[in-house]
């Protein structure tokens, strides 16, 4: 079973369309990894998807980079 870190690297890697290798925890989506705000939305959308949580907009907002979406992940999958 994938790691959440390895999942949440899969996910951005499709979305974004960008090499695994280049996804690491302080590259932000939208600075480092060519993301525009629809791509955001909808890997948060995938996230939730993929995790079975929901991710309150208030809180979407703050997630800015993969080290972001790993750590609120971690901490809200049961």
């Amino acid at each position: 079973m994938a790691t959440v870190i390895e999942k949440v690297q899969e996910i951005i890697a499709e979305k974004l369309s960008v090499d695994a290798a280049d996804v690491t925890p302080e590259k932000n989506f939208t600075n480092d990894l060519g993301a525009d705000s629809l791509d955001t939305v909808e890997l948060i959308m995938e996230f939730e998807k993929e995790f079975g949580i929901s991710i309150p907009d208030d809180q979407a907002e703050k997630i800015s980079t993969v080290g972001d979406a790993i750590k609120y992940i971690e901490e809200n999958v049961k």
